[in-house]
């Protein structure tokens, strides 16, 4: 199955509210998926940086400026209690 998400707010330190377009909807700990703050990802420790996510549509998931991102997937299973 393949979700893509529609929507996503920043929350401190680095939580996500994502809404996928299966309707599923819930709060990703980023520091539960991202392994290492290392390259592309270190920024996202930058609480303003981290504030700048956005919804690609193309991708379907979230991205920051720095191209930064994260597969649906992850968001997905992390919002389901998988990870």
């Amino acid at each position: 199955m393949i979700v893509d998400v529609v929507a996503a707010s920043p929350r401190p330190p680095r939580l996500l509210d994502v809404v996928f377009d299966d309707g599923t909807a819930g709060v990703v700990n980023l520091d539960e998926v991202v392994d290492v703050y290392e390259g592309v990802f270190a920024p996202l420790l930058d609480p303003d940086f981290f504030a700048q996510v956005k919804v690609d549509p193309e991708l379907g998931t979230v991205v920051w400026p720095n191209g930064a991102d994260i597969a649906p997937e992850t968001l997905y299973e992390a919002t389901r209690g998988q990870r």
